[in-house]
């Protein structure tokens, strides 16, 4: 699972790169267009057969403005990223892309710990019948997941009576329960700060801005909209990336109590069985 991390957290930094050079070149394509037509409309008409070629590169450099317009969300949200600031918005990026590693990390290992209990209650059912409790533990041994970790441990003590399986069972289903939980903490860790850094981020504009009031000496909007405006992409985005966040750790949480109700059921339908095999 570590390198599942360490690979989507690569893959997410160069996707952001590539997307980061796609955007440049299209600002660059922006702006040659933008000059062309400049010049275009800045030169005169020689005669009255270029009047149709000013006109056919206007309306093609409106085009050009109308498909830079019309590119969606994912252009404008890289443009407002950039214009950000580097340094908070960089913070809640990586806050975003540690995050969704971890959440990926779990909802892998939580998917491939859910089990059938039925039908594994039902195999090791058989098992006990036909060749006994190490039958069963083989069973257990081939099945993947925690639940049956938790009955292999049980069968391994049902030498020493019914008692000291019930021990163990709880006692190993605790420990399963802490392996589903682990890394859930930072998970937490990086919503809580994407908002904390969107939010300082937003505080330290006001400051700024606050600043170039008073170096200017007026309350102009110019004067005031730089800062205004870090503040509130600072803000805007460290939110965004905590609602994401949110979403999947309530979805973690959600798979848990699933997964851990279904274990403290199957362990009863468990020692039922075992209590019949020992009479």
């Amino acid at each position: 699972m570590k390198k599942l991390i360490a690979l989507f957290t690569v893959f997410t930094i160069m996707a952001f790169g590539m997307t980061n050079v796609t955007f440049a070149a299209g600002q660059k394509k922006k702006a040659a267009t933008t000059e062309t037509t400049q010049v275009t409309e800045e030169t005169p008409a020689a005669d009255t057969v270029a009047a149709p070629q000013v006109e056919s590169a206007e309306m093609a450099s409106n085009e050009d403005n109308n498909t830079t317009a019309d590119t969606g969300l994912h252009t404008t949200l890289k443009n407002k990223f950039a214009e950000g600031g580097p340094l908070w918005m960089t913070a809640v990026l990586i806050c975003l892309i540690l995050g969704l590693a971890f959440a990926i990390e779990r909802i892998f290992y939580l998917n491939l710990s859910s089990v059938n209990s039925g039908k594994l209650l039902n195999k090791i059912e058989s098992a006990l019948d036909e060749g006994g409790i190490e039958k069963a533990k083989e069973v257990c041994k081939n099945v993947h997941g925690p639940l049956a970790g938790v009955f292999y441990q049980g069968l391994t003590r049902y030498d020493e009576g019914l008692e000291s399986v019930e021990k163990s069972v709880i006692s190993y289903g605790g420990v399963e329960m802490g392996r589903l939980e682990k890394n859930l903490s930072w998970l937490g860790l990086f919503m809580a700060l994407s908002t904390q850094l969107g939010f300082m981020g937003t505080v330290i504009g006001m400051v700024q801005a606050f600043d170039n009031i008073e170096k200017q000496g007026d309350i102009s909007p110019t004067v005031v909209a730089g800062g205004m405006k870090v503040a509130l992409l600072t803000t805007v985005f460290g939110l965004i990336t905590a609602v994401i966040l949110q979403i999947f750790y309530n979805y973690i949480l959600s798979k848990i109590d699933s997964i851990v109700n279904d274990m403290e059921n199957a362990t009863i339908e468990f020692m039922d069985i075992l209590v019949k095999k020992s009479k």
